[in-house]
């Protein structure tokens, strides 16, 4: 089930993943028809449009700050914090600084 990760081995989330300059990079962990986990790396200034997902998603920030919009309404989260982005209402991911998030998305 679990991919791209190396299994039985205690594991720090956020150094699974590394920084690029000017992007937004991901490695999915877990993707089937019940669950998608995935890791995100933000560059500052970067992010992901305006979308909806087909199931309710819950974001964990790993490291640094990003703004995340739900539903219209503005929401900055640090290492630690967390939100869920319920299944069909429209959503954005914006990197008010390099960070980092866990994202699971439950169908």
């Amino acid at each position: 089930m679990y991919k791209n990760i190396e299994k039985g081995k205690k594991i720090t989330l956020k150094n699974e993943i590394n920084y690029q300059d000017g992007q937004v990079v991901s490695k999915t962990l877990v993707q089937n028809e019940k669950i998608s986990i995935t890791i995100f790396s933000f560059d500052k200034g970067e992010e992901i449009s305006t979308h909806a997902a087909g199931g309710d998603a819950l974001v964990t920030v790993l490291d640094g700050t990003g703004k995340f919009t739900v539903g219209g309404k503005e929401f900055i989260l640090s290492e630690g914090e967390s939100i869920i982005m319920p299944k069909d209402i429209p959503h954005a991911v914006f990197g008010e600084e390099k960070f980092k998030m866990l994202l699971t998305v439950s169908f």
